[in-house]
C-alpha cells in the first residue's frame, strides 16, 4: 500500500493510483500536447489541421481529457473556443511539466545508449603514449553526458580488475590471459627500435634484426608485461651471439638515458615514433610480426560497455589503426 505524503522522489503516492472518491487519473501527455497546441488556436479546426488528425478525435480526446481530470477546460460554442480558469491554469504549467519529462525520457534513452555514466578505463603504460589518449578523448568529445577517467595500472592487472568490476575497461599490450573478459583487436603496430638519432643504425630505413641485437636491448620488467617482454625477446631468439638484454632500474625513465648514449636500443612499437623524446627516433625492425593492443570489457556487457566498443572501432578504422 501507499503511504500518504511524497515518497523519497518526491511524488505524491496518493496521486500515483486511482482516486477512489472521484475516479480521476493522471491525463495521458498525448492529450496533453494536443489541448497545448488547441489552447494556442482557440478553434478545433485549425488545431486538428496543425496536428494531423481529424476534428472529432480531436474533439473527443478534449472531451477524455475533461473527464480525466474531472473538470471543464474549456467552454465551447458555434464560433469560438475560451478557456476556463483551470483550463488557463493547465496551460501555463503543462508547458515545463512536459519538457521536464522530456528531458527524463532523453536522459534514460542516453543512459540505455551507453551515453551516460561514469566511465573508468585502465591501461598499459607503454599504451598511454597514442593509444589511450585518443580513445579517451575520444569518448569526450562525442558523448558529453559521459565522464571519463583513465589511470595507468600493472599489466596483469588490468583484465582480473574488469572482471570484477573495479574498473570498466582496459587497454592492453598482448592478449594479456584472464577469465571473465572479452578482448577486441584495438591496434596493430610495427615493430621496431627506438634509438639514439646519432646511432648508426638510425641512418637505416629499416634494421636488420641481427644489427639490432648486436647491441644492449633494453627490455620492459617480465614482471609489469609477461606478454610483451617474451614476444620481444622472441625475436632475437636465433640470433647469435646471444643479444644482451637488460630490465632498466627506473620502469619508467622520461630522460631515457640508456638511449641517449648512443649504445642501447629500446624494441618498441611504432608508437614510440609518433612523438619521441629530443635526440631519439624509431626505426622498424625488417621481417618482425607486429605488436596488438587490445581493448579488454567484461565479458557480461552493459550498454555503457557497447558504447566503448562501437566508439574503439569507430576510432581504430579512422586512424587505420587495424588492416582494411
Amino acid at each position: 500500500m501507499c503511504g500518504r505524503g511524497k515518497d523519497r522522489y518526491g511524488i505524491d503516492s496518493e496521486r500515483i493510483v486511482i482516486n477512489r472518491q472521484g475516479g480521476h487519473v493522471a491525463p495521458d501527455t498525448v492529450s496533453l500536447r494536443y489541448f497545448l497546441v488547441l489552447a494556442q488556436e482557440l478553434n478545433f479546426t485549425r488545431a486538428a489541421a496543425r496536428i494531423g488528425i481529424a476534428q472529432p478525435a480531436l474533439s473527443a480526446r478534449m472531451r477524455r481529457l475533461e473527464a480525466e481530470l474531472g473538470t471543464a477546460l474549456l467552454v465551447r460554442n458555434t464560433r469560438s473556443v475560451v478557456l476556463t480558469t483551470a483550463g488557463a491554469a493547465l496551460a501555463e504549467s503543462a508547458p515545463p511539466a512536459l519538457a521536464a519529462l522530456d528531458r527524463a525520457w532523453d536522459t534514460a534513452r542516453s543512459a540505455a545508449a551507453g551515453e551516460l555514466g561514469t566511465l573508468r578505463i585502465g591501461y598499459s603504460l607503454s599504451a598511454g603514449a597514442e593509444t589511450a589518449p585518443a580513445l579517451v578523448d575520444r569518448l569526450i568529445r562525442g558523448n558529453s553526458g559521459l565522464e571519463v577517467g583513465a589511470v595507468p595500472m600493472a599489466t596483469p592487472e588490468i583484465s582480473p580488475a574488469v572482471a570484477d568490476g573495479r574498473i570498466d575497461a582496459g587497454i592492453t599490450r598482448g592478449e594479456q590471459p584472464g577469465r571473465g573478459v572479452r578482448r577486441f583487436l584495438l591496434r596493430r603496430e610495427r615493430i621496431g627500435v627506438q634509438l639514439a638519432q646519432h646511432h648508426p643504425l638510425a641512418e637505416h630505413p629499416e634494421i636488420e634484426i641481427a644489427d639490432a641485437a648486436a647491441y644492449p636491448l633494453r627490455l620492459p620488467d617480465r614482471a609489469a608485461n609477461p606478454v610483451i617482454h617474451d614476444q620481444l625477446s622472441a625475436l632475437f631468439r636465433d640470433t647469435r651471439p646471444h643479444p644482451r638484454f637488460h630490465t632498466p632500474a627506473v620502469s619508467f625513465d622520461m630522460s631515457q638515458r640508456d638511449l641517449r648514449d648512443g649504445v642501447t636500443l629500446a624494441p618498441a612499437g611504432e608508437a614510440a615514433g609518433t612523438a619521441p623524446p629530443a635526440g631519439l627516433t624509431w626505426r622498424p625492425l625488417r621481417g618482425a610480426p607486429s605488436l596488438t593492443i587490445h581493448l579488454v570489457l567484461p565479458r557480461e556487457q552493459s550498454p555503457l560497455h557497447r558504447r566503448i566498443r562501437a566508439v574503439a572501432k569507430t576510432l581504430a578504422h579512422e586512424l587505420h589503426w587495424l588492416p582494411d
